[in-house]
């Protein structure tokens, strides 16, 4: 185990008691960014920033790995936040508000998948509204409601909450995770989520000791 991982196992199974307040803050939309059975044992937050190239390097090589072995065997389930870091990263917030307009069509996973994957293409715009839009027909998201949305900021307050809550529950960088309480940073090695994940799982699942 990296001296990585050790610090990582040894903040997450700090266990904190209650979710992370990033999440507490949200509202009728966190359904829709929780991938997951509502019964998995072990509940993993990910903070992220559209426009992080290290959020999009977890998001297209190291998700796919965790979906497959941790979310679609039930062992965890993920809700994603919002913690775009708009002094460095113009287009994140506008980003994150087509996210959340798409997440009101319930289609925020495939939005975020598409976001990540042509990050290079409207990191850089001036406008990139249009090009969320385009993004969203590829989704089959109604294009009025997405526009509507995204003109009016409707989801902008949520974004809002998502990121004051990320600041306060710790997180400086993204991408973040927490991991039933504890705080792991950064683009991690797909090793140290296993090494992470795996002894979280095996504490929440291991049979009851029977009374001495």
């Amino acid at each position: 185990m990296t001296n990585g991982a050790r610090t990582l196992l040894a903040l997450a199974c700090a266990l904190a008691l209650g979710a992370p307040r990033a999440a507490a803050q949200t509202d009728d939309l966190r359904a829709a960014r929780t991938m997951g059975r509502p019964e998995a044992p072990v509940t993993m937050y990910i903070i992220s920033d559209f426009e992080c190239p290290f959020c999009g390097d977890f998001a297209r090589t190291k998700f796919p790995i965790l979906e497959r072995e941790y979310i679609a065997t039930g062992k965890i389930k993920v809700v994603f936040v919002n913690m775009p870091l708009s002094q460095i990263h113009p287009n994140a917030e506008p980003a994150a508000e087509a996210a959340m307009c798409a997440a009101r069509q319930n289609k925020f996973w495939p939005m975020h998948n598409l976001l990540f994957r042509y990050q290079d293409k409207w990191a850089s715009l001036p406008e990139p509204a249009s090009f969320f839009l385009a993004l969203g027909d590829s989704i089959g998201a109604n294009r009025q409601e997405l526009s509507t949305c995204m003109e009016t900021a409707a989801t902008r307050a949520i974004v809002k909450a998502d990121y004051d809550g990320a600041v306060r529950s710790g997180a400086h960088s993204t991408p973040s995770f927490y991991i039933e309480g504890g705080l792991m940073a950064g683009d991690q090695p797909i090793a140290d989520f296993r090494t992470v994940l795996d002894s979280i799982y095996q504490a929440r699942t291991a049979p009851a000791k029977p009374a001495r």
